[in-house]
């Protein structure tokens, strides 16, 4: 069982973005340019538009042209399309496109505008329609199709891409297309990262569907433009704050003509972007710069391994010595639901103490068992497995006096009468002074308290071989 989807990420500690200039935050402007390209039985399709309007529950019409859709759709062509066009070329902040591409082929003033304004524009697909149902074969044919219109259009293939109403294979089939610096169909991260596919690593920079104007229009949204930017600004805010405490994030912020280029909307966007500009630290970069950047700053790294993809037989290979002599518990988590959570120390040890616990008193007491005695006659006799062998002599255990070692002698003895099993603690969290005490302290325990305090430190011992081998 393999569980794909990663709710890891970057983790506790994400990477320093290094933006340029030192930036606490970038932030980043989508403007989604779709009118032109949206459902319309002009256009081929089964029925009209109904999707981010403002007509109050809209639904598609089978076979029918929706007048009042397709003018609002129009008039994010013809009028919001410059208001935001007017912001941001006087503003002198530079701008994403997602272009749908059967759009731009109906937008010829419009792309103009866009390319002498030096704004990026990426594919936001063929058509602007939804592609959960489509098959990979029809999805693969319209991301090349969008790719070649794009290119007849602009001049030049994309160099990004954000399908939106996306599919399952979507990302996928992209990224098998190749040649893209990025792709944006996902909201997971405040960060880009790397995804691996078929070998082949894409990089991913998140999107956003929070600080969307989209939300003008959907249910718990914005009721007005001061509502927008009060959105914008308190996620900008946080964002600043943790880059100046040494995180620096990525702040997207998605646009669209017909919505957020509504006067009363519009301007709520302008009091952010002029909030904004009162800070020194803020890099307002594209897309396709920030994908620069990150490949430059944090370029792709293969692991030498991922636990969570090895085959049987060498996942047990690798960590079957992580509990004391007992691959059976390796063999068991390989079985279970492994995941990309699982792939680092942590993760691993979570997927192993899991079946450790699962596992019956006696199997559990027989892990117990495998364990050598401390400072004792494995040790004399150069017996013990490497790990062991080197946790003991870290806290050096290794080069007793004759008096330590009568003392660890006699308490292994009195120990194991007592229990059935060696006294087992994680040597590499103490001194020898602190063994002793532990040693002192735990043999006055009940056989219930030191059952559970053993398996405690079993568990403890594997992630700390864990963590010298995996991040």
């Amino acid at each position: 069982m393999r569980y794909p989807r990663d709710m890891h990420g970057h983790g506790p500690t994400p990477p320093n973005a290094n933006w340029p200039g030192g930036a606490h935050v970038a932030v980043q402007f989508v403007l989604n340019y779709e009118e032109g390209g949206e459902n319309n039985i002009l256009h081929g399709d089964a029925a009209s538009e109904a999707f981010l309007v403002d007509v109050v529950g809209a639904a598609p019409w089978p076979d029918k042209r929706h007048w009042n859709v397709e003018s609002m759709y129009e008039y994010g062509a013809r009028a919001g399309f410059w208001r935001l066009h007017r912001l941001f070329t006087e503003a002198a902040l530079p701008v994403t496109i997602y272009g749908v591409a059967t759009a731009l082929m109906r937008a010829p003033t419009q792309l103009a505008a866009m390319q002498d304004a030096g704004w990026e524009i990426a594919s936001h697909g063929y058509k602007w329609v939804e592609h959960k149902d489509m098959t990979p074969e029809v999805e693969r044919q319209q991301i090349a199709e969008a790719i070649r219109l794009h290119t007849i259009a602009t001049g030049e293939r994309p160099l990004g891409w954000y399908t939106g109403r996306c599919s399952l294979n979507t990302v996928d089939l992209v990224s098998e297309a190749g040649g893209f610096a990025y792709i944006s169909d996902t909201y997971d991260d405040d960060l880009p990262y790397w995804r691996v596919h078929q070998g082949n690593p894409q990089l991913i920079i998140p999107y956003t569907l929070s600080a969307n104007d989209m939300r003008f229009v959907t249910a718990s949204g914005f009721d007005n433009g001061e509502e927008y930017f009060q959105f914008l600004k308190d996620s900008f805010d946080c964002l600043y704050a943790e880059g100046q405490a040494g995180s620096p994030k990525m702040m997207s912020i998605g646009l669209h003509c017909r919505l957020v280029g509504q006067p009363g909307r519009f301007q709520g966007l302008k009091k952010f972007v002029d909030y904004i500009k009162s800070f020194d630290k803020v890099w307002v970069p594209t897309r396709l710069e920030i994908a620069q950047h990150w490949a430059k700053e944090h370029p792709y790294q293969a692991p030498e391994f991922i636990p969570s993809q090895l085959p049987k037989a060498e996942f047990v290979e690798k960590f079957g010595s992580i509990f004391e002599h007992s691959p059976w518990i390796a063999e068991r988590a390989w079985e279970g639901e492994l995941a990309p959570v699982n792939d680092t120390a942590i993760g691993l040890q979570f997927a192993l103490r899991t079946q450790f616990r699962l596992a019956t008193d006696e199997e559990r007491l027989a892990v117990l068992r495998a364990h050598p005695d401390l400072a004792g006659k494995l040790a004399a006799a150069k017996r013990l497995t490497a790990a062991s062998t080197e946790e003991q002599a870290s806290a050096g255990l290794d080069a007793l006096t004759d008096a330590e070692r009568e003392k660890f002698t006699a308490l292994n003895t009195s120990y194991v009468e007592k229990f059935g099993f060696p006294f087992i603690i994680a040597v590499k969290d103490n001194t020898k002074a602190s063994i002793l005490a532990a040693f002192e302290a735990r043999i006055t325990n009940s056989a219930a308290e030191e059952f559970k305090a053993a398996c405690a430190q079993v568990e403890r011992i594997a992630l700390l071989r864990l963590k010298a081998i995996l991040p």
